[in-house]
C-alpha cells in the first residue's frame, strides 16, 4: 500500500511538471526524426578538382563520371596541377586528380597511366575517402572490360547508415532519459527540502527507491516504443528480430542508468553537481561503447575498458537483434553481462542512500 501512494505521488509530480511531460514526447521524436540524418559517417560532397593534361575521349569520358558520381561536387577543370592546388590551400577543393598527356592512347594500349590524386589531408577521413572514390572510378576506366570484383553485403544490402544508427539511439534515449531524469528528480527534492520530510516517515529504503524508478521504467518502455514506431513510419524500417528481446535489452539498459542516476542523487547536494558528475560519466560510456566506432580500431587499453561498459554490451546485442535479425542464443552474452550490471548497480543503489533525519 505504502509504495502504491508513493508511486501516485511520484506521478502526479511528473504530471505537474511543465516541462517533464513535453521533454518525455518531444525527446524521441526530435532524436528519431533528426539524428538519422546527421549522425552518418558516409562521406559526400567531397569537392574536386581535375587537371585534364590529355583532352581526349577516354580521358573527357572519366572528367564525366567523376562529374557524375554522387559523392563528388565537380569543382570544374583547371588549368594546371599548381592552379588545382591552389584551391585546396584556400579551401575550396578537397581532392585533385591529375590525368596525364596521352592517357587516351597508353589505355587504349592497354597500358596503365599515372594518374596523380591529391587529397587534403586535414581532414582525414574525407581526403582519404574522397581518393578511394576516384581510385575505384579510374580503375573501373582502365579496366572496362576486366572482372571487378564484386561486393555482397550481409544484413544491410543497400548500405543504410540509417538501420545502423537508429539501434545506437535508442541507447541514447534510454541513457539520457532514464539516467538524468531519476537523479534530477531526487536531488530537486533535496533542494526544496521535501527529502527531509521522507526521511523522518517509516517508509522503507527499498519502497522509496522503486517508487523513484518504477515511473521511469514505464517511460522507457514508452520512448523505446515511440521510437520503434517512428523507424517503421518515417524510414520504413522494422526489427529484423524479435522485439520481445529489443524491449528486455531496453529494461537491462534502463534499470542499469536509472540505479546509478540514483547513486549520483545519493551523492550530490545541488542538480548543477548531478548534472556535470553524471554528463561525464555518460560521455566517457557513450565515446567508449562502440556507437560511433568499431571497438577494435581502439587502443588496446581503451579497447579493455569495453569489458566492463554495459553500453557496449547494449549496442553489441540491439544491432545483433535489430539488424541481423539474431535470438536469444546471439546474444546471451550479452543479457547475462547486463543482468551481472544492474544486480551490482542496483545493490550500490540500495546501499548508497541513507535515510538521515536532520
Amino acid at each position: 500500500m505504502t509504495l502504491r501512494f508513493l508511486l501516485e505521488k511520484e506521478f502526479l509530480q511528473i504530471r505537474r511538471n511543465a516541462f517533464l511531460p513535453r521533454l518525455i514526447l518531444v525527446f524521441p521524436i526530435m532524436i528519431m526524426c533528426v539524428m538519422p540524418w546527421v549522425m552518418t559517417m558516409e562521406v559526400k560532397n567531397i569537392v574536386v578538382d581535375v587537371v585534364d593534361n590529355d583532352r581526349s575521349s577516354l580521358s573527357q569520358r572519366l572528367v564525366h563520371e567523376v562529374e557524375a558520381s554522387r559523392y563528388f561536387i565537380f569543382n570544374g577543370q583547371k588549368e594546371s596541377y599548381a592552379a588545382a592546388l591552389a584551391e585546396i590551400e584556400r579551401g575550396k577543393a578537397d581532392v585533385v586528380m591529375v590525368i596525364p598527356r596521352h592517357y587516351g592512347r597508353e589505355v587504349s594500349q592497354r597500358r596503365h597511366p599515372e594518374v596523380l590524386i591529391a587529397s587534403n589531408a586535414v581532414n582525414g577521413t574525407k581526403g582519404g575517402m574522397g581518393a578511394t572514390y576516384l581510385s575505384q572510378i579510374l580503375l573501373s576506366n582502365l579496366q572496362p572490360s576486366a572482372a571487378l570484383p564484386s561486393t555482397l553485403y550481409l544484413y544491410n544490402g543497400h548500405q543504410n547508415y540509417k538501420l545502423f544508427m537508429i539501434p545506437a539511439l535508442l541507447a541514447i534515449v534510454l541513457m539520457l532519459m532514464c539516467g538524468f531524469l531519476p537523479a534530477l528528480n531526487i536531488v530537486g527534492e533535496k533542494e526544496a527540502g521535501t527529502i527531509e520530510q521522507m526521511n523522518v516517515t517509516p517508509v522503507s529504503k527499498w519502497a522509496f527507491i522503486l517508487a523513484k524508478l518504477i515511473p521511469y521504467w514505464l517511460i522507457a518502455l514508452f520512448v523505446i516504443t515511440v521510437c520503434l514506431l517512428l523507424a517503421w513510419l518515417v524510414y520504413g524500417i522494422t526489427c529484423q528480430g524479435s522485439l520481445v528481446w529489443v524491449y528486455l535489452l531496453s529494461m537491462l539498459l534502463a534499470l542499469f542508468f536509472s540505479s546509478f542516476g540514483l547513486i549520483v542523487s545519493n551523492y550530490s547536494d545541488t542538480m548543477q553537481q548531478a548534472m556535470f558528475v553524471m554528463w561525464f560519466f555518460v560521455v566517457s560510456l557513450l565515446l567508449l561503447s562502440g556507437l560511433f566506432t568499431p571497438v577494435r580500431s581502439m587502443a588496446h587499453w581503451a579497447y579493455l575498458t569495453t569489458y566492463i561498459n554495459p553500453m557496449h554490451y547494449f549496442i553489441d546485442a540491439i544491432r545483433t537483434v535489430f539488424i541481423r535479425g539474431g535470438d536469444f542464443h546471439s546474444i546471451a552474452r550479452q543479457v547475462g553481462a547486463l543482468l551481472a550490471f544492474v544486480l551490482f548497480m542496483g545493490a550500490c543503489a540500495v546501499w548508497s542512500y541513507r535515510k538521515n533525519a536532520k
